[in-house]
């Protein structure tokens, strides 16, 4: 078993995000994890992520209060505490956070190809 505790999560910076400060809790630099990396996201009001398709399917869980996801035909959804989407490789996606206190969001997705797992 890996453990990191919150304390020792290291930080991390996603592009094209603003307004949002991240950690690292499992895999790459945080742990052995061989199939997935997990972040967690405190996204400030107004902060977020701008719209953008990645190569690699995520799965976001919201754990304090709202975020706003977009995709790329105008469709939103606002996941409150412990709600969940999945967003499939090559869907375009914006997050915002449109409320007035932080959200705080995990973040899982998988390796990319050409690293498969996370250094030792």
């Amino acid at each position: 078993m890996h453990v990191t505790r919150l304390k020792d999560a290291a930080p991390y910076h996603p592009p094209l995000h603003h307004g949002c400060a991240a950690l690292r809790l499992q895999g790459f630099e945080a742990g052995p994890a061989d199939f997935a990396w997990t972040g967690l996201s405190h996204i400030l009001p107004g902060g977020g992520a701008d719209m953008d398709a990645g190569p690699l399917g995520k799965i976001y869980v919201v754990t304090a209060g709202e975020v706003t996801v977009r995709l790329a035909d105008n469709t939103a959804q606002t996941l409150g505490v412990y709600d969940s989407c999945f967003i499939p490789a090559g869907e375009a996606r914006e997050v915002r956070n449109n409320g007035n206190m932080v959200a705080s969001m995990i973040v899982i997705m998988p390796y990319p190809a050409q690293n498969p797992q996370a250094p030792a």
